[in-house]
């Protein structure tokens, strides 16, 4: 039922009414690449179904991940890869209330955002 003395007013504060944090958009991104990694997986499940069906379905799914977009694709899946697992290393030390002050959280954030692009970086450099 709905209240009557509530006037003309939104239920709960919607987006525009804060101005987006650092900690708030890395936990965006952790869920975005969360989603983007499945992207990955699926043209990785398709290459080795590929493989498995025969040479004329391998070449044409070899091609399209050897090409630049697959290459692209890839090189993301991996920097994702990276991001969301340290902004799981993140949380799980959140989990046992460490560094919640507003200092550490940013901290913290922006050294998700750099390891993951050092890593992804050193990965690719490797390997």
């Amino acid at each position: 039922m709905a209240d009557v003395n509530r006037g003309n007013r939104p239920l709960s504060p919607h987006l525009q009414v804060y101005r987006p944090q650092l900690n708030s958009i890395t936990s965006i991104f952790t869920r975005i690449t969360g989603n983007a990694l499945l992207v990955g997986m699926l043209l990785i499940v398709w290459w080795l179904l590929a493989a498995a069906i025969g040479p004329e379905a391998f070449a044409t799914a070899d091609g399209v991940l050897t090409s630049w977009f697959g290459d692209l694709v890839l090189f993301l899946s991996l920097w994702a890869l990276w991001y969301h697992t340290l902004a799981g290393v993140q949380h799980l030390i959140w989990d046992f209330g460490h560094l919640m002050d507003i200092d550490s959280t940013d901290m913290l954030s922006w050294a998700v955002i750099g390891g993951s692009v050092v890593l992804t970086i050193v990965t690719v450099l490797v390997i």
